[in-house]
């Protein structure tokens, strides 16, 4: 997600003098963390809930790891580009632009992970400065279009696993395909603080060019194949 904002950013909760592609420590330790316990969230998700997890952390904490290190480069990574989609378009208009990590929401992740579902909102970047409709429409929408890019990096996996018959590569590149459909697909969605929102607000019919194939191939990829899960 992508937040203009009339004052928050950087360390010190003020943004970097200048619109430019840095980043601050705050901003570099914010994305660590949220890149981790989004990770954490995930792998405990699709371990099958808490109870699950914690047995297979302590019947085979080998196989958690791997699980671990697959939720890392497929969820953590998906939700991580996402946010820098958004700062990259944002600067890029001479925005000044920072993430900030929601604490209590990666907590919430973690915790509606034990039970058995997933709600993550790691935090979103905070942007200000003179924007048209159209620039604020193509910050939000750079962030969904990265994830679009990430599904179809993954494809190749997912294939030369299924082909070779590599069980971990089926799965990275299946997830990774699986998770970022849906992450472009739910952003899209023209509702409270998601992108869609502001695409929406800006046109409609690129929302729909982007959200309608978007959200059939995520139903065909996730719920009719059965891909990533």
């Amino acid at each position: 997600m992508s937040a203009p904002d009339g004052g928050r950013g950087a360390a010190g909760g003020r943004f970097e003098p200048d619109p430019s592609l840095r980043f601050s420590g705050q901003e570099i330790q914010d994305l660590l963390i949220a890149w981790l316990a989004l990770g954490v969230a995930f792998a405990i998700f699709f371990a099958g809930g808490g109870q699950r997890a914690i047995a297979l952390v302590t019947g085979s904490p080998s196989t958690f790891a791997v699980a671990l290190v697959v939720s890392l480069l497929t969820a953590g990574v998906g939700f991580l580009l996402h946010e820098l989609g958004h700062k990259v378009m944002a600067v890029r208009y001479g925005n000044i632009a920072a993430f900030r990590a929601e604490y209590n929401m990666l907590f919430l992740a973690i915790m509606s992970a034990f039970l058995g579902f997933i709600f993550a909102a790691p935090g979103a970047v905070h942007h200000r400065g003179r924007l048209t409709d159209r620039q604020h429409g193509l910050i939000a929408l750079a962030g969904p279009a990265v994830n679009l890019v990430l599904a179809v990096v993954f494809v190749p996996l997912w294939i030369g696993g299924v082909a070779l018959g590599i069980d971990l590569l089926e799965l990275l590149g299946g997830r990774g395909l699986a998770v970022n459909l849906f992450l472009a697909a739910f952003n899209m969605i023209p509702i409270g603080a998601l992108d869609g929102k502001t695409i929406v607000g800006w046109s409609k019919a690129v929302w729909a060019a982007v959200f309608l194939p978007s959200i059939a191939v995520t139903v065909y990829v996730v719920f009719v194949l059965g891909v990533g899960f």
